[in-house]
């Protein structure tokens, strides 16, 4: 094949034009383009970030100064009905994504594994850690905890199976009402916050220190965990999109 073929150079019989470009063929034996994100990493990012999301939930619970704003009325919930957080975590989450039919939202595999994965792993990690009055103990879960909580976040929407629950809902309101995505989320987590800690739930320094690293912390893991780029420069994950929806609130 002459370099002009394979350039697109001028035509040298018809001047003017040029020759079509042809697309080299693959040699045998030679692997096509990979896909940028196999499903089963995906798969495991999602369950990973699930659990570990329920894990650091249960480290604010053991620290005991202060819930992040849905575990505040989880926590409260728990206290008011004798059931476990992590049980009445998977009601108020299947509640919500009740929530969703009215909003015309399509709930994912994130989304359904999302109510359930969370609770349970919340309950487990509860079981294996113990109770502890000492500050000394309290402050490094309640570290711990937000931290984790941020891997979680970036880890589980980045393998972009759908929103969770309570995201799903914001996002929903947001397109019902025209309002931002930030006064939305404000007002439903000042609603949940003022609920659960009428109820018993736990609001203290804790709770603000998660309101304000959360966000940070969240970006930093989306980018870390971003799916790549596919090779037509599209990608699976929209991450502008997403760190709107999840962060800017």
């Amino acid at each position: 094949m002459s370099s002009a073929v394979r350039s697109g150079q001028p035509d040298p019989v018809r001047p003017g034009r040029r020759l079509p470009v042809r697309s080299a063929r693959r040699r045998p034996g030679h692997p096509g383009p990979r896909l940028p994100v196999r499903l089963g990493r995906r798969l495991i990012q999602l369950y990973a970030g699930l659990a570990l999301y329920g894990a650091s939930s249960a480290l604010l619970v053991r620290a005991g100064l202060g819930m992040e704003p849905w575990g505040v009325l989880h926590q409260g919930l728990a206290e008011r009905t004798g059931l476990t957080i992590g049980v009445v975590s998977i009601v108020v989450g299947a509640a919500v994504l009740l929530l969703w039919l009215p909003l015309r939202q399509r709930p994912g595999l994130g989304t359904v594994s999302n109510v359930f994965v969370v609770g349970l792993a919340m309950d487990g990690t509860l079981a294996l850690v113990p109770d502890s009055r000492a500050l000394a103990v309290r402050i490094p879960l309640l570290l711990a905890g937000i931290a984790s909580n941020g891997v979680a976040t970036g880890l589980y929407i980045a393998a972009s199976f759908g929103p969770g629950p309570r995201d799903g809902l914001m996002t929903g309101l947001h397109r019902r009402t025209g309002r931002s995505i930030r006064l939305v989320r404000t007002l439903i987590e000042a609603v949940v916050v003022v609920t659960g800690f009428a109820l018993g739930g736990t609001v203290g320094v804790g709770t603000v220190l998660y309101a304000v690293a959360i966000g940070p912390m969240a970006q930093l893991f989306l980018r870390v965990f971003a799916v790549p780029a596919a090779p037509d420069g599209s990608t699976v994950v929209a991450a502008a999109a997403r760190e709107q929806v999840i962060l800017r609130s």
